[in-house]
């Protein structure tokens, strides 16, 4: 990690973000002043966590500022900066308001960042961001087939594809059942060669009538669609081998409290340093555009990811009577301190 020549006391928090219960959604480290701190700190301390992203809270800039921004914030993973992530978003303003941030309208959080302002509200006991303009472009057919080879499947078993940039960009593929989605094993050597980050999903049965059908099917089926083979009688790490996650909640069934989700989602960023991310705001954001336009599925709806990496993550998808979808999910605090910077 690169040192600090006259390193300070900084504000410093990690927060789980699309889970109400701590350390069962996508961790955030969140620098709440990084005034002063070069580049190269920003992402040599970015690695040094290793969590998908970090953050590093600003003033906002003199031209955001006079457009209403409350705040800057700049997103790194391990490998590189991005101009827009989903779960950070959400993570840095959360961090940003329990440090004592005011934003200038009482409803309405408006965050910098390199993508331009996001706007975030509160929405029951959540906190959401406005999905931002995706551009959506098709796949070129001998990427998605060589794709298809490093996830372990055949090119007809993806129903759809498409390039997502909403900022970050994903290749998102659709499959026809969520157990496909569940018991993908990616070559994530290969993913990094083709230098493509994938967002693999799938509907639950009737997404807009009979979300939890699938849900409901026998655990011993659950395992095996999940991918959770046996080898040597020991299952993978983060899950039991009745196919139950850490969360005690099998894929597809309803979180504590809640409902069962429409869409099942899994993001690989290996061309990133992450093999895969727990949750993904800015993948789901994409999708939920991508999959509104092709005529599949409309908000609400709620998407569920990270049970193949021992997680429980909750995406709220929303519309607007504006037609804007907004993106939420709980955020909760896991740590909070100082960081030596």
């Amino acid at each position: 990690m690169i040192s600090t020549p006259d390193p300070r006391q900084r504000p410093f928090m990690t927060v789980d973000v699309f889970t109400a219960r701590p350390y069962m959604g996508n961790p955030l480290a969140v620098v709440l002043d990084a005034t002063g701190l070069s580049d190269a700190q920003m992402q040599s301390f970015a690695a040094w966590t290793n969590l998908s992203e970090t953050t590093f809270v600003l003033p906002p800039t003199p031209a955001g500022e006079a457009a209403g921004a409350d705040y800057r914030v700049r997103i790194f993973t391990p490998g590189g900066e991005l101009p827009f992530a989903g779960h950070p978003t959400l993570g840095s303003c959360h961090a940003w308001l329990a440090h004592g941030g005011m934003p200038r309208q009482p409803q309405r959080i408006v965050q910098e960042c390199a993508k331009g302002l996001i706007g975030i509200v509160r929405q029951d006991g959540r906190l959401a961001f406005e999905a931002p303009p995706t551009a959506i472009s098709a796949v070129e057919p001998a990427l998605l087939a060589d794709v298809a080879q490093a996830l372990g499947v055949a090119p007809q078993q993806i129903l759809r594809a498409a390039w997502l940039d909403n900022g970050p960009r994903w290749m998102g593929v659709l499959f026809e059942d969520p157990d496909q989605v569940l018991a993908l094993e990616p070559d994530h050597a290969r993913l990094k060669a083709l230098n493509a980050k994938v967002g693999a999903c799938a509907l639950y049965g009737d997404a807009q009538a009979a979300p939890a059908l699938i849900g409901r099917s026998s655990r011993e089926a659950r395992a095996f669609a999940t991918g959770q083979r046996m080898s040597g009688g020991v299952p993978p790490s983060g899950v039991s081998p009745s196919g139950v996650s850490p969360s005690g909640v099998p894929p597809g069934e309803a979180s504590p409290g809640g409902v069962p989700p429409n869409l099942e989602v899994r993001g690989f960023a290996s061309p990133m340093g992450v093999a895969e991310d727990p949750v993904t705001g800015s993948l789901n954001a994409s999708l939920a555009l991508w999959l509104r336009g092709e005529g599949l599925l409309r908000a609400p709806y709620i998407a569920s990811q990270g049970c193949c990496v021992g997680r429980d993550g909750r995406v709220h998808v929303s519309e607007d009577g504006h037609g804007s979808l907004w993106i939420g999910g709980h955020v909760v605090d896991c740590v909070k301190g100082q960081v030596l910077l």
